[in-house]
C-alpha cells in the first residue's frame, strides 16, 4: 500500500504528522516520535514573547530591585514559564536534525508585527525543513475592526516569508468574518499550507482559591468537524496545501480528513492520551480501510469527497443546518 503524500514540497512516507506539543520538547521524545513511524513532526512552539524577552533584555531591566517589592516579582513571567528559550530552541532544531531522519518543522507562535519574525531565518539556518507559523490572537480592543485584524495576520505572514526560503505553513483559527476570503488572501500572500485549526485554550476559575487559572482540555473527535468542513470547501480552490488538526483521534478520523482533501493529518491529543506508539495503530487502521475499499494509495483517496466532488455540494453549507434540525428525532 502506497501511503506517501505531498506536503510543503516534501514527499512524506505517510500523512501522519505529530503536531506541536510537549512530546517534542526533548531529543528522547523526538526519537520516540520517529520510532513510532510518524512521517514528520512539528516541534514544540517558540513564542513571540520569548524572543522579544531575550532581544530587549527584559529579564535584567525588569528585575533589578524587585526583591524589595514582593508584588512586582509577578509582573513578568519567569524564564521557566516559557520552557525553551530562543537559543535552546535553535539547539533543539540542530540536535533533532542530527538525531532523526524525518522532516522537522519548527513552530513559531505570535500575534503582532515585530522583529521577532526575523527569528524564522535562524530556524532555517538551524536546519528546520519548514516553519509552522501559528498566529494565536484574541482581540479584545473595542477600537480594532476586522480589517485591521485581518491585515495584521497578513503582515505577520509576509514578514516571516520575507526572512526564509523554506516553506511556511500558517496555522489559524476559524474565527474570521469570511474564512474563505481570508484563505484566498493567505494563499495569495504565499502561505505554502493552511493548518486548520488551532484551538483556543479557555481559562477557568478556581472556586477555592478564587483565582483565574489556565485550563487545558484535550480535544475530542467532535472537534474535527469544523476543520473537516473547511478543508472540503477549500480543496482545489487554493494552491496551498491543507493540513487537518484538532479532534483527530482514530484511524477513521484520518480517513475522513483525507477524503475531504487533507494533505496530512496532525496528531496531538490522542498521542498525549494513549502514547506516541498509538501512531502505529492508526496507521494499521488506515491500511486496513484502504485495502478493504480497494484503494492503491493515499493520493488516490485525497479530495475524493471534497465539496466539488460530492453529489450534493450543499452538504457542507447552510441548507444542511435546516435539514439536521428538522430531522432530529426526540425520544419522549
Amino acid at each position: 500500500m502506497d501511503l506517501t503524500t505531498k506536503y510543503l514540497g516534501m514527499t512524506l512516507k505517510s500523512p501522519l504528522v505529530v503536531s506541536a506539543s510537549p512530546l517534542s520538547k526533548t531529543i528522547d521524545g523526538i526519537k520516540k516520535i520517529e520510532d513510532a513511524e510518524a512521517a514528520a513532526m512539528v516541534l514544540y512552539s517558540i513564542f513571540e514573547e520569548q524572543i522579544e524577552y531575550e532581544q530587549k533584555e527584559l529579564f535584567y531591566n525588569t528585575t533589578v530591585g524587585t526583591e524589595s517589592f514582593a508584588e512586582s516579582l509577578s509582573y513578568f513571567p519567569s524564564d521557566v514559564d516559557f520552557n525553551l528559550g530562543p537559543e535552546q530552541y535553535l539547539e533543539l532544531i540542530r540536535k533533532a536534525k542530527e538525531s532523526v531522519n524525518i522532516p522537522i518543522i519548527a513552530s513559531l507562535n505570535g500575534k503582532t508585527i515585530g522583529g521577532w519574525t526575523e527569528y524564522a531565518k535562524l530556524m532555517q539556518e538551524a536546519g528546520a525543513d519548514a516553519i509552522e507559523l501559528n498566529i494565536y490572537n484574541i482581540p479584545t480592543s473595542f477600537e480594532q475592526d476586522a480589517t485591521e485584524i485581518e491585515n495584521n495576520y497578513l503582515e505577520i505572514l509576509k514578514a516571516v516569508k520575507s526572512n526564509v526560503t523554506i516553506p511556511v505553513a500558517l496555522k489559524l483559527s476559524p474565527f474570521f468574518t469570511n474564512f474563505a476570503n481570508m484563505a484566498k488572501k493567505f494563499d495569495d500572500a504565499g502561505a505554502n499550507s493552511l493548518v486548520l485549526f488551532n484551538r483556543f485554550y479557555q481559562p477557568d476559575i478556581d472556586l477555592e482559591e478564587l483565582e483565574v487559572k489556565p485550563h487545558i482540555i484535550l480535544s475530542s473527535p467532535t472537534d474535527m468537524r469544523i476543520p473537516m468542513r473547511w478543508i472540503a470547501i477549500l480543496k482545489n480552490r487554493i494552491k496551498a496545501d491543507l493540513a487537518a488538526t484538532s479532534g483527530i483521534h482514530y484511524g477513521e478520523d484520518v480517513i475522513k480528513m483525507l477524503l475531504v482533501g487533507s494533505n496530512v493529518v496532525m496528531l496531538c491529543s490522542t498521542l498525549l492520551r494513549y502514547g506516541v506508539d498509538y501512531i502505529k495503530d492508526i496507521k494499521e487502521e488506515l491500511i486496513e480501510w484502504l485495502t478493504k475499499h480497494e484503494y492503491e494509495s493515499v493520493m488516490q483517496l485525497q479530495g475524493s469527497m471534497c465539496q466539488q466532488n460530492v453529489a450534493d455540494p450543499s452538504t457542507f453549507e447552510r441548507v444542511q443546518y435546516m435539514k439536521a434540525l428538522n430531522n432530529y428525532v426526540i425520544n419522549y
